[in-house]
Formats: C-alpha cells, sequence, structure tokens
C-alpha cells in the first residue's frame, strides 16, 4: 500500500475490473525481392501504395535483364490492386552488386545510398554559400575585433574578408561575447562603423543539391568544419539517395609576395620594394576545397552495378543475420513486429520458401504465400512441388495470372502470390481474419497460364493446393483456402491465422500484467479481460457455439498453477475457442416430393 507520512486527506485512483483489448492488424504485408534500388541492409521499409514503392525502390523490371527474378513490383502491384494498404519490402541483390560514386574530389566522395546502376543517374550539385555576415567595429589585435553580432559564427569555420577591394580567407579561433579571434592575422583593415558597411566578415559554406531523375534533395549551408551543426556529414545523414565522406582539407598555398613601387630619395630611377603578403597559407574556402570554380561545381556518378543477376542464389534471398541494423533477406524481417503475411514474389526454389516457411513457423506470427512455379502444370508435377511442404503456416497457390506488363505493353504471366496477399488483406478488412480468404475475385487479371477443371481440382483441392479457377459470368476468382498442412486440425488457412490473431492480441494487450503481484485479485482481473475479449469476437462471428459459453473458455486459477509455479514467478492461463471453418463443401439433398390429392 501507499507510505503516507503528513496526516490529511488522500485521494488514491485504482484500477480494477477488465483492460479493454484491441485486437492486432493482420493485413500488414512482408515482400522480399529484387528490385531497381532501395536498401538491401537493415530494416525493411513500409510502403503504402504502388506509387510510394516506386519512389523507393523503383519501377517495373525487364525480363530481358532479370528473368524470373524480375517480379517484386508486379506483385506489389497486384497486392494494392487487390485490396492491400501496407507493405514492408526487403530488396535482394545478387553477388558483385557495386554501388556508384563520384570521383575526382579528394575532400568529398559521394556514394550513391545503396547498389546498383541507377546511381550512375544521381548527380551533385556544388555552389557557394553563406550562412552568416557580419561588421567588424573596432581591432583589438592583428588577430581579433569586436564585431556587431557572432550569430552564425562558430570556431573552425572559414570565413571571408572584404575589405572593399580586395577578398582574403581566415580561420574562426573563436566566437565570444561579440569578439571573433582567427587562427591568422587578419592582414588587412576589416573594420568599418558605417550603417551601410562596404567591409564585412562572413562565413564560408556551400549549398549541395542531390538529384535523381525527379527527386531532389538540397542541403543548405553545409560546411567542413567538424564543429558546426552544418557539418556536411552530420546534415546528409539522412539523405535516402547518396552517402557521403569527408577527407582531409588540402592547405591553401601562401599567396606570392606582391610588387610595389618605392622612390629613392637619392636616386632618381624607380626600384621594385618587396611588401609581405597578408599570412593566410593553410585557410581555403570551402567551395574552392571540394574543387569548385566559378558559380557551380558538377559531380557526376560512376561505377554502378547490378550484380551478375544468372549467378543469384537461394541464400541471396535467406539472408544473413548480421545482428541489429545489419541483416539482409528474409532475416530482416526478425526486426519487423507488424508483418503478418509473407511472400517472395516468383522464386519458386525450395530452399528459399522452406526458408520463409521456417521464418514463420519460427516467429508463431506470420503465413508465407508461396507460388508454384509457371512450367508445372500437370497433376502430378504440382503435387511433387506441395508435397515438399507440411505446416499449417503456409499456403500454396496456382496457376500464374494473365496481367498487363506496361513495361513490355503486353500481357504476361505473373506469380500469383503478390494478388493473394492483398486478397488475404482485403477479406482481412472487409469481413475480419476468420473469413476464408476464398471465393474471392482476382483484380487485375485478365487469363490464367492454365485453365484447371473441376476433376483436376478434385486431386489437388485435398492435398492442400489451392487453386485459382475462372467461372463464366463470375470471372476469376480464389477457389481454395486450405493450407499446407497434413494435420486436419489446421488445414484451413483462416483457422491458423485465427490463432495468430488471437495470440498476437494477448501479448499485445497483457503486458500490463508482467511484474504485477500473483494473486487471486490480478487472476480474476486477467480472467475478465481475455473473456470480454473473445465475447467480442464470438459476437463478431469469428467463433462458433450458440453462447459464449460454447464459443470459448478462459481457466485461470490454483487448477493451472502450482505452488512452484507461483513461487517461480509463473502465472498460467489455460484458453480454448472454438473456430469457425469454411463452408468448403455446400451440399443441398433433394428429394422428390408428391403431391396428394385431398381425400
Amino acid at each position: 500500500m501507499a507510505e503516507y507520512l503528513s496526516p490529511g486527506v488522500y485521494v488514491e485512483e485504482v484500477e480494477s475490473g477488465a483492460v479493454p483489448m484491441e485486437g492486432v492488424s493482420t493485413s500488414t504485408a512482408g515482400f522480399i525481392g529484387m528490385a531497381e534500388r532501395g536498401p538491401v541492409i537493415g530494416r525493411p521499409q513500409l510502403v503504402t501504395n504502388f506509387a510510394d514503392y516506386q519512389r523507393m525502390y523503383g519501377s517495373y523490371l525487364s525480363e530481358a535483364k532479370y528473368g524470373d527474378y524480375r517480379f517484386l513490383p508486379y506483385a506489389v502491384e497486384q497486392f494494392f490492386l487487390n485490396g492491400g494498404s501496407r507493405a514492408f519490402i526487403m530488396r535482394v541483390v545478387p553477388q558483385g552488386a557495386k554501388c556508384s560514386a563520384t570521383s575526382g574530389s579528394a575532400v568529398l566522395k559521394f556514394t550513391a545510398a545503396n547498389p546498383g546502376e541507377w546511381g550512375d543517374r544521381l548527380r551533385v550539385i556544388v555552389t557557394p554559400a553563406s550562412k552568416a555576415k557580419t561588421q567588424a567595429l573596432e581591432a583589438i589585435d592583428d588577430r581579433s575585433v569586436r564585431v556587431k553580432s557572432c550569430d552564425g559564427f562558430t570556431a573552425g569555420d572559414v570565413v571571408e574578408f572584404y575589405d572593399g577591394r580586395t577578398l582574403s580567407h581566415n580561420r574562426v579561433k573563436s566566437a565570444i561575447d561579440g569578439v571573433l579571434s582567427f587562427e591568422e592575422p587578419i592582414g588587412c583593415d576589416i573594420v568599418d562603423t558605417n550603417l551601410l558597411p562596404k567591409k564585412v566578415i562572413k562565413t564560408c559554406e556551400f549549398n549541395v543539391s542531390v538529384r535523381f531523375e525527379d527527386a531532389e534533395e538540397t542541403y543548405l549551408n553545409v560546411s567542413l568544419n567538424e564543429s558546426a551543426s552544418s557539418y556536411i556529414a552530420a546534415r546528409m545523414q539522412k539523405s535516402e539517395l547518396v552517402t557521403v565522406e569527408v577527407g582531409k582539407v588540402p592547405a591553401q598555398p601562401a599567396a606570392a609576395p606582391a610588387s610595389a613601387e618605392k622612390k629613392d630619395d637619392k636616386k632618381d630611377d624607380k626600384a621594385p620594394a618587396l611588401v609581405p603578403a597578408a599570412k593566410t597559407a593553410g585557410v581555403m574556402p570551402p567551395y574552392k576545397a571540394v574543387g569548385g570554380v566559378g558559380e557551380s561545381l558538377s559531380l557526376g556518378f560512376f561505377g554502378g552495378s547490378d550484380g551478375n543477376i544468372e549467378g543469384t542464389k537461394a541464400s541471396d534471398y535467406m539472408g544473413s543475420d548480421n545482428g541489429p541494423g545489419k541483416r539482409t533477406g528474409i532475416q530482416a524481417f526478425l526486426e519487423n513486429a507488424q508483418v503478418s503475411i509473407m511472400a517472395v514474389p516468383g522464386v519458386t526454389d525450395s530452399d528459399v520458401q522452406l526458408a520463409l516457411v521456417a521464418h514463420c513457423e519460427n516467429t508463431k506470427s506470420r503465413f508465407a504465400v508461396l507460388d508454384i512455379p509457371l512450367d508445372k502444370k500437370k497433376v502430378g508435377d504440382v503435387l511433387d512441388h506441395r508435397n515438399m511442404f507440411d505446416t499449417s503456416y503456409a499456403a500454396l497457390y496456382h496457376p500464374w495470372l494473365e496481367v498487363f506488363d506496361p513495361l513490355a505493353r503486353k500481357s504476361s504471366y505473373m506469380p500469383p502470390s503478390g494478388a493473394m496477399v492483398g486478397i488475404y488483406a482485403r477479406t482481412d478488412t472487409e469481413r475480419g481474419v476468420q473469413k476464408a480468404p476464398a471465393n474471392e475475385v482476382v483484380r487485375g487479371c485478365t487469363g490464367l497460364s492454365c485453365p484447371y477443371n473441376e476433376g483436376e481440382q478434385d486431386i489437388l483441392n485435398p492435398q492442400g493446393v489451392n487453386l485459382i479457377r475462372s467461372f463464366t459470368g463470375r470471372g476469376i476468382r480464389v477457389w481454395g483456402a486450405r493450407t499446407a498442412s497434413s494435420n486436419p486440425l489446421w488445414k484451413y488457412i483462416n483457422v491458423r491465422r485465427l490463432f495468430i490473431f488471437v495470440e498476437e492480441s494477448l501479448k499485445a494487450n497483457t503486458n500490463w500484467v508482467v511484474f504485477e503481484p500473483n494473486s487471486e485479485a490480478l487472476w480474476s482481473r486477467v480472467q475478465r479481460t481475455i473473456e470480454l475479449f473473445l465475447s467480442s469476437m464470438w459476437r463478431s462471428g469469428a467463433l462458433a457455439g450458440a453462447s459464449p459459453g460454447e464459443a470459448f473458455f478462459v481457466n485461470i486459477g490454483r487448477s493451472t498453477m502450482t505452488q512452484d509455479d507461483i513461487d517461480n514467478g509463473r502465472l498460467i492461463c489455460n484458453i480454448g475457442i472454438a473456430p469457425v471453418r469454411p463452408a468448403e463443401f455446400v451440399i443441398f439433398r433433394i428429394t422428390q416430393h408428391t403431391v396428394e390429392s385431398a381425400g
């Protein structure tokens, strides 16, 4: 109980009763595949429409170059066309893929943010700029002046002096209390107390513009000063197009001594006398340091490569677990807790598909949608591929879909997984996860690679191969709702996904229980919380039964825990639910009815 030390009246807010629970989303997709550009290491990136995908990952891929690995953009487009709204993308590249980079500047090296030939179309434009200027009011010594304002000046900044006729450069040593101190002697008269001064001190920076097709990133007033907030490496960390490396700034060559004519009193002729130049050696303005001449500097990119597409291996898709922020391929989704449906569009290599299934089984929160190879059309060949799997966390679909290819400007066959993941999302949104994603129209599809008939489906359907079929007057529809499991308890997709939904919802909404006193009061509160959640599911039609008692049970207490469990900090709750199963076979029994005459 709370501790009170002073006399008085205290009001406490005490939580009691059930805690509201919200169901988790089951419609977020995860795709792995090749793309024109985009990150290949780290977390998968979210896209919410196909235009978003194109902006981040590029457009369609050609069959001539990418062959059977070109299907990711088409699958993502089909996903959104068929009702999907959120997808996370993980790009894969084959061995030998390289990033484009600039050359010609020893100080700045820009590199494309990720591998691919796309980087060769990048361009960086650098122009001189200044973020601040001020007026010198009083010379303190040969290296310091009192100025009107120090705002915008940082130790390490390169500045430019203008005395009304000539320019020179120096570096700020300190900027404190209205006094600017410099590393080198000033070397010229820059004091100007006029209201509109002609002599000014201004910082030297530059602007960077990164351009790629219609996209442009602009970074104003960036600096080579590591101590400044405008340091280029820090400012450009969030660039989606390039990374930047900053090298050592070269020293400015000392200015050549100036020649002046001085008259000798003892001689009528004139002899040249040497006047020391200002000591500005070692201070080079940033724009000049990066190679800038004139009004702008344009840098091109070279050396980008998409790698050896033909040498693509299963391991490229399976990925590597190199730790947080460094994972690739399928392994990158270990850092994502939002994805519920996954696919590797068009990749039918058994090693890749088995790796995806293993990922879904290990997380126990995801469902894999698998494609069967396009060339497998005979029933026996289809079953050969299907028989490699025995899991309730995946479903197989066939045949491939005929859709229009905007790049080739003709119809092509595309893997069904993209459209199917979209149909999963559409069904979840419109009907709920308890509805099987079947008897749904496939949008954007004009034909099938192989029109299976009812007799062939009689063989394939019991084996867990979900066919997509064309029906006269009803369009092209998904005509199967089975998992790839041999266990009859888990043969329907909606049953497995309903359990995923319940399990993940419990995980997400019961964290408040952890470290609470493990007593009868807590048990009662947990039970009421879960019962209210399951009751709402039953009322929405997700659970079978004429009453809540028939639809589910929740047991928690001494019957589910021993004293040893309690002593070791375990709270155990037994839950049972009755999932609704799809009406896969609708049977009408009809008999003759004889009309008897009234006697």
